[in-house]
């Protein structure tokens, strides 16, 4: 009851703090600056170390930081409901308890010391929330019962079809608020970041447009959407999935969709959601990794690295790395029990560091910079763009099919000589014809010197 009381407690002693926000839908009207030329690495800590430690993982940070990480993603941190247990250590998101830490990983004083070894680093730390149900022994079961949906029974009643999990009742407005204020705490307490919403398709707008804002009003927080709706970014997130055009991408690599296809969804996702809208975009994640083989399945060999520059250089767009991609581990993780990787090849690293530093210094691979496509080759094959932003200008081509594609750049998109930035060298491409190698890729900067 005392944890409880210290939730209440927590959602009025916020309730005076300030932000700028927008007068109508009191959301606040700019994503944190840092976002912008950002980019997200996602830790699985159970997998992530032998250990399954957070001060395992700790030993990581200098190599994340020199490869150009910047925001660090957990997965949930919080204890794992006993009841109704998957495997043997169950999932992440069957929740105990929103105020504690899972002993799996070490101690509350372990996290704030990591959180703030990540600050000293210049890096940023969000956490993966679950709002949207709880693990099936949660103590708010036995505390609070009319938190829950009820089923035919009268009992809790699990959320979807995960026997694990049982389903909050967001009609209570006494459980929002409590939602918010154990939010608040590890904002309060750790001094996070921001959070990545696991399920937040499935908690209703009106809870986001109160939340979201009393979060923000704390410190410039990031909101990371597991959805694709539009109602998401409109109740206050930063950022939703790219679900749309992933899928695009899987169709586009079996070649069961030209590359032009991708272009369908750049428009869908234009006219859905509001102008600032960020998306994440990614080749793998946890899901796509435990359940559906990403990426070494779904992008094998040479076929992932044009669609892992297209998701780190498109429009409107905050980049993911699932951790594990970088060396790359090319299997399956265990998702409810102890499947550590190993770290040593590193095979990718040097690829992502060139993307993620490109993104840092080049205003042109900002969320917010323009966007336009170029037609430098067969369209059905070859996706070509330029990005824009005060004076910066990015070219990107990429060959999504796995043979050789004829090049030619009939514009000067770029003034002067352009920067390979994966070659390290100036070449004069206006006018040139060449050829791009089967699933290659391009990228080039304007550099004045």
């Amino acid at each position: 009851m005392f944890n409880f009381l210290l939730l209440q407690f927590l959602v009025l002693s916020y309730s005076l703090c300030q932000t700028t926000t927008d007068d109508k839908t009191g959301v606040a009207n700019e994503h944190p600056a840092w976002i912008m030329q950002g980019n997200i690495y996602e830790v699985n800590v159970r997998q992530y170390t032998q250990e399954g430690t957070l001060n395992a993982f700790a030993k990581h940070l200098d190599r994340l930081k020199e490869m150009g990480v910047q925001t660090v993603w957990f997965m949930p941190i919080n204890p794992i409901s006993k009841v109704d247990r998957k495997g043997s250590l169950g999932s992440y998101y069957a929740v105990s308890d929103y105020t504690a830490l899972n002993p799996e990983f070490g101690t509350i004083a372990d996290f704030k010391q990591l959180v703030k070894t990540i600050h000293n680093k210049g890096m940023k730390v969000i956490i993966d929330w679950v709002p949207n149900h709880t693990g099936a022994d949660h103590r708010w079961l036995t505390e609070q019962p009319d938190f829950f949906v009820k089923d035919s029974t009268g009992k809790a009643a699990m959320a979807v079809d995960w026997a694990d999990t049982r389903q909050l009742n967001y009609k209570n407005p006494v459980m929002q608020d409590s939602m918010i204020a154990a939010m608040k705490y590890w904002v309060s307490n750790t001094d996070i970041d921001g959070f990545r919403c696991d399920v937040a398709w499935n908690v209703p707008a009106t809870f986001w447009s109160k939340c979201i804002p009393q979060l923000k009003r704390m410190k410039s927080i990031f909101m990371l959407a597991e959805g694709d709706s539009a109602y998401l970014p409109e109740s206050g997130f930063d950022a939703v999935y790219a679900w749309h055009m992933f899928k695009m991408m899987e169709k586009v690599a079996k070649g069961e969709r030209p590359a032009v296809g991708l272009d369908s969804i750049v428009h869908e996702s234009d006219s859905m959601y509001p102008a600032n809208t960020i998306q994440m975009y990614f080749t793998s994640n946890h899901d796509e990794n435990s359940w559906n083989h990403a990426d070494f399945g779904t992008f094998p060999g040479p076929v992932h690295a044009p669609f892992a520059v297209f998701t780190q250089t498109t429009a409107n767009s905050v980049p993911l790395i699932y951790g594990g991609q970088e060396e790359p581990v090319l299997r399956a993780l265990k998702f409810f029990d102890k499947d550590p990787m190993h770290f040593g090849k590193l095979q990718r690293a040097p690829f992502y560091k060139t993307l993620l530093d490109l993104r840092k210094r080049n205003a042109a691979l900002s969320a917010d910079a323009s966007f336009r496509k170029l037609s430098v080759g067969d369209d059905k094959a070859v996706y070509a763009f330029i990005r824009e932003k005060g004076g910066k200008k990015v070219l990107v081509i990429l060959n999504f099919s796995n043979r050789p594609q004829p090049i030619t750049i009939k514009e000067k998109v770029l003034l002067g000589n352009a920067y390979n930035v994966f070659k390290g060298t100036k070449e004069s491409i206006s006018n040139k014809a060449w050829n791009i190698s089967p699933w290659g890729y391009a990228v080039y900067e304007y550099k004045s010197d």
